[in-house]
């Protein structure tokens, strides 16, 4: 008999590590009015984020969102199909007491903003990264009044205070916590605070900005292809990204 193959032990302990699958606990998701906004309801029950705060969402948009990740559930929860929920448990119980802190955060994005480093080749490279980001770079000086530095490599640049002062005054626009929390996201994920304010005033769709943030990766996958693994990681950020986006769209 052919002896089977060792097991990976750093797989073994990732698996031995992974919480037990919880089981669908509730018939139905509804939405209900609440002091503050909509609540998730199940069964009739108020939700609670991981926090043990009521789960109460500032519009009937977003809490009918919500509602649609839940009502979807098979026999056992996906907490990957909830990126709405997550974020608004990120929302409830963490960006609510800390909203400075959060615009820091995302402005800090802003500093290192992904649209400011260039490639210096191959050709196609820049043209692509020059066609994608020098359009959100004139947005920005136009209407942010935030006129940043450009560079090729990928050598630290420091940019205009003047520049980071005119973000930090664009964040301080964005009271929600939601809407941070959804800021904070997308500046993550792209790599980039000016990608994520184009998103949140309408100057990019969603899709339209992943597409900017990744513009080099696409170029890399056009040249030598991608793996199951590294696309599997990218829809899982997608799914984050988009979430992010609606609940920004939702407000």
């Amino acid at each position: 008999m052919r002896e089977a193959p060792p097991r990976d032990p750093i797989r073994a302990a990732q698996a031995a590590t992974l919480p037990a699958p919880i089981r669908r606990f509730y018939r139905q998701a509804t939405v209900g009015e609440a002091e503050g906004g909509f609540a998730l309801l199940l069964d009739g029950r108020r939700a609670l984020t991981l926090g043990k705060k009521p789960l109460i969402l500032p519009t009937r948009a977003l809490a009918e969102a919500v509602r649609c990740e839940w009502g979807g559930q098979g026999e056992t929860l996906d907490p990957a199909s909830t990126p709405l929920t997550r974020l608004a448990n990120a929302a409830i119980d963490g960006v609510a007491a800390a909203l400075a802190a959060t615009r820091a955060e995302i402005a800090a994005y802003a500093a290192c903003d992904l649209l400011c480093y260039r490639a210096a080749a191959p050709e196609a490279l820049v043209a692509a990264e020059t066609a994608a980001f020098d359009p959100l770079i004139d947005w920005a000086r136009e209407a942010l009044g935030a006129a940043f530095l450009v560079a090729v490599g990928v050598v630290h640049v420091r940019q205009p205070e003047a520049a980071l002062r005119a973000v930090g005054a664009a964040l301080e626009a964005f009271d929600s916590p939601f809407a941070l929390a959804g800021l904070r996201v997308m500046s993550s994920l792209s790599g980039s605070a000016l990608v994520a304010l184009a998103v949140a005033r309408g100057r990019l769709s969603a899709e339209e900005a992943w597409r900017v943030a990744h513009v080099g990766e696409d170029f890399q996958i056009a040249q030598w292809g991608e793996d199951a693994e590294a696309k599997a990681r990218r829809e899982a950020r997608w799914r984050d990204f988009s979430a992010a986006a609606r609940t920004l769209a939702a407000l």
